[in-house]
């Protein structure tokens, strides 16, 4: 893990010496040489002291280095404008740098360091890059709602290194101390990261005023952070969650529908995609608190897909911000004709985020609907009205931008750079190219 973790230590001085650009080079570099790492044999591998990779932390990991090269490729305004853009690349190889970190730990506790540390590049990049004055709210909503959810997180990892001595993943194992205490104490905070239903409102307003590259890590790597832990943890306590999961599926999986009617009444675009994220996670939640293989497996896969998929549709709101100067589906209207070329990367986009096939949503979401009906057959109703209203915010998304009358009296074209289309390539071809090998997203565990 050191090869990765070296190269980006040395990339933070370099920021302030050298080109833009010549940074979003070499972490292409790091991630091509990660890519040739894939653990092929079941059990952790790259190990180098409290460091180790096995295969959910390989493709969260590889998840985390390619998001972070596109923000880089997004943020062109930041360079151009010449907007602090050396301390911006900065904040982003610190907060990669992190989560590489928070993915490869193989403790409790450098997973809980780097869990939170993650936090503070992320604020420095809504507070200094973002848009509106109400940035200054949205980065204490953040902060307010993850702290006070991680503090029993980390008094729940110093009491079972208490009583068992042992904080590694590895060696973790169900004892008899598991209490009611212990196990809210353990999972709350990941059920905020997340967000669950009903502690998610940090999330939607630290989307709408987070600058493009905020947006594309907190949907695309930061509510992973969250799926992640619980993957981890729930090897502790799958005796108690046998018994009190209910809970949980039955929140995540009503507060999805209702959330996928919240985002059927917003204007906003940004906010549109945020509260879709709460609910494709919401999905995520449910099928892995099913504690079955195939919710384990497909939450997995649900994850890595949103993350591209969810990431892409920041960019092109964000594209098509920086042409108008709104987000609002009240002026981003007609873009078919302001935008032709775009429209098809907003279909694109917009297929898989509603799991159109072959998008790797698809796999995600079958394996989940499989779980959770498999654990409970009341579960049909909801999650019948769940992909319903997936497809119809989805698709009255893109008609409200694509169609209708544009906002502008003038007859005026826009095309995009090629940066632009690029970057949006980069999403959507990983996103797609993976179902070839879905045994690598399914068969993992």
């Amino acid at each position: 893990m050191l090869m990765v973790i070296f190269p980006l230590i040395f990339l933070i001085p370099l920021c302030f010496m050298t080109n833009y650009w010549f940074i979003q080079s070499v972490i292409f570099i790091v991630t091509f040489m990660f890519m040739f790492l894939y653990p092929y044999y079941y059990c952790w591998g790259g190990l180098s002291y409290i460091f180790g990779c096995d295969y959910m932390s390989f493709g969260l990991i590889m998840l985390s280095l390619w998001i972070c090269v596109l923000m880089i490729l997004a943020s062109e305004s930041v360079f151009r404008m010449n907007y602090f853009g050396n301390l911006f690349s900065s904040m982003i190889i610190i907060l990669l740098l992190l989560l590489v970190c928070t993915f490869s730990s193989m403790s409790f506790f450098t997973f809980y360091l780097f869990f939170e540390s993650s936090l503070i590049p992320t604020l420095f990049l809504i507070l200094g890059w973002g848009y509106q004055p109400e940035r200054l709210q949205a980065g204490i909503y953040l902060l307010f709602y993850t702290l006070l959810a991680s503090l029993p997180l980390l008094v729940g990892i110093m009491y079972l290194y208490d009583s068992n001595n042992l904080i590694f993943f590895l060696m973790e194992s169900t004892g008899e101390l598991i209490s009611f205490f212990f196990y809210m104490s353990m999972i709350l905070a990941f059920l905020v990261k997340m967000p669950m239903f009903s502690v998610h409102l940090w999330l939607p307003k630290a989307h709408v005023e987070a600058p493009v590259s905020g947006s594309m890590i907190l949907a695309g790597i930061l509510l992973k952070l969250g799926g992640y832990g619980l993957l981890r943890v729930y090897n502790l306590l799958i005796k108690i969650g046998c018994k009190m999961n209910f809970v949980w599926v039955s929140i995540s999986v009503v507060g999805g529908t209702l959330v996928s009617l919240v985002c059927m009444r917003q204007t906003d675009l940004k906010s549109l995609i945020a509260y879709s994220s709460v609910a494709h996670m919401g999905i995520v939640i449910g099928g892995l608190m099913t504690l079955t293989y195939w919710g384990y497996c497909g939450s997995y896969t649900l994850m890595i897909a949103h993350g591209l998929c969810s990431s892409g549709l920041f960019c092109l709101a964000n594209i098509t911000y920086e042409r108008l100067g709104s987000r609002s589906l009240m002026i981003n209207k007609g873009l078919l004709n302001f935008m032709p070329s775009m429209s098809l990367w907003w279909f694109l986009l917009s297929s898989c985020n509603m799991a159109a096939p072959p998008s790797i949503n698809l796999l995600g979401e079958i394996s989940l609907l499989n779980s959770m009906v498999g654990w409970s057959f009341l579960l049909m109703l909801m999650l019948i009205l769940l992909s319903f209203f997936s497809a119809a915010y989805t698709l009255y998304m893109f008609s409200y931008s694509q169609h209708g009358q544009i906002y502008s009296g003038l007859y005026s074209c826009s095309l995009g750079y090629a940066r632009e289309y690029l970057l949006l390539f980069l999403h959507w071809l990983p996103l797609n190219l993976l179902i070839v090998k879905g045994d690598i997203m399914t068969l993992w565990l």
